[in-house]
């Protein structure tokens, strides 16, 4: 018998929980609940979810501050909900190592297509895991360790960071549009989300780009974006 895999929802709220746990339970799903974030850290600790659902505000340790605390050593998906007015939560929590976010009120189905595709996702990393690694112009990426430097000095990236970067270095050179990123990084749940890419974009930049500017990671205006692993010279726009 396959094992069901394991979710944990951290939300204050009881109505909620109460229907996410009902709802996870009829697909599949084994689900355990945190009121709190704390709460919610203690259970991922001793539980090891397969993936992650948490409110951003909740008394304590907020959802932003927990997904920085799982980031510390785990892979494991993120999934934030937020209700419309946090943005500048959402970006931060996102920041902090969350994988996507799902505004409140939300459609259980699209939630489910997110799961799915978060938990299909975390399958292929693994399948992955020991492949080749891979060396361009001024980066060295280590798909077994996950780990990623440029010009010989390691950067740490959050998961989705990683996976960007990852396809751009395999389509070096190429104009990537906006869709084919979101479709390749998100698996086609929010092609539409134009925001999750200018997030994303804008922090592997801060990371990975000598001086701020963009050099590695170029803007092709209505486009999309031209992965450079050598750089470039040229000015470009940020967005």
């Amino acid at each position: 018998m396959l094992e069901r895999p394991r979710i944990l929802i951290v939300d204050d709220e009881p109505q909620i929980t109460r229907v996410l746990r009902t709802s996870l339970w009829s697909q599949g799903y084994e689900v355990r609940v945190a009121n709190d974030g704390q709460a919610g850290l203690g259970a991922f600790q001793e539980w090891k979810p397969d993936l992650v659902i948490t409110d951003l505000a909740m008394p304590g340790m907020s959802g932003t501050e927990l997904c920085e605390s799982i980031r510390g050593g785990s892979r494991v998906p993120i999934i934030v909900l937020s209700v419309r007015g946090e943005e500048k939560n959402k970006i931060e929590a996102l920041d902090k190592g969350a994988d996507d976010f799902v505004t409140k009120p939300f459609s259980m189905n699209e939630l489910l297509a997110r799961i799915r595709a978060h938990l299909r996702r975390g399958d292929l990393d693994r399948d992955e895991e020991g492949g080749e690694p891979i060396e361009i112009g001024d980066f060295h990426i280590d798909p077994q360790t996950r780990i990623i430097s440029v010009h010989h000095k390691e950067v740490h990236l959050t998961p989705k960071e990683y996976d960007l970067l990852v396809y751009m270095a395999r389509h070096p050179r190429k104009v990537l549009t906006h869709r084919a990123l979101l479709n390749a990084v998100w698996e086609g749940q929010n092609v539409q989300s134009a925001e999750y890419l200018w997030v994303f974009i804008n922090q592997l930049r801060k990371k990975i780009e000598p001086d701020g500017s963009p050099h590695y990671i170029l803007t092709e205006p209505r486009i999309g974006y031209r992965f450079l692993p050598e750089g470039s010279s040229r000015p470009l726009g940020l967005f």
